[in-house]
C-alpha cells in the first residue's frame, strides 16, 4: 500500500499515513480553503487501509489549530477508525494538544466521548 506523505503548508497539516512503519499522523494547522479536496485523499486512503489493516493502529492527531470545516473531516476520519475498531481490530487514537490550550483539549475530550474507542489525551510539553 502506498505511503501518503504530505508536507505542511501555512494552511494544511503534515500528514504521514504509512502502513509499513505503522505511522499514522496528522500534525500542525488545518484551515485549508477547500477542506474536501484536502481531506478526501486521506479518507480514501483510510478506506483502502481498512480492507487489510495492521494488527494494531495507533493514529495520532497533533493539531496546533483547526477550523470548523476541518473538524467535520476529522470526525469522518475518526468514524473510519471506529469502524475498524468495531471489526475487532486494535485501534488507539492519541490526541496531542498544546499544554495550555483548553480549546484543543476540550475538543479532544468531546471527540473521545463521541467516538468511544481507546483515546489518549496527551498535553505537549512547552518549548
Amino acid at each position: 500500500m502506498e505511503r501518503l506523505n504530505l508536507e505542511p503548508t501555512l494552511t494544511t497539516p503534515k500528514v504521514i499515513f504509512d502502513r509499513d512503519s505503522g505511522v499514522f499522523l496528522i500534525q500542525g494547522k488545518s484551515l485549508p480553503e477547500d477542506v474536501k479536496s484536502f481531506y478526501t485523499p486521506l479518507i480514501t486512503w483510510l478506506d483502502s487501509y481498512s480492507k487489510n489493516p495492521n494488527p494494531r493502529t495507533n493514529f495520532e492527531f497533533d493539531f496546533e489549530y483547526y477550523n470548523t470545516a476541518s473538524s467535520k473531516m476529522i470526525l469522518i476520519l475518526l468514524n473510519k477508525l471506529r469502524e475498524l475498531y468495531k471489526k475487532g481490530n486494535e485501534v488507539e487514537v492519541t490526541w496531542r494538544y498544546p499544554q495550555h490550550d483548553a480549546e484543543l483539549e476540550e475538543a479532544g475530550e468531546e471527540l473521545a466521548e463521541l467516538i468511544s474507542i481507546p483515546f489518549k489525551l496527551v498535553p505537549k510539553p512547552e518549548m
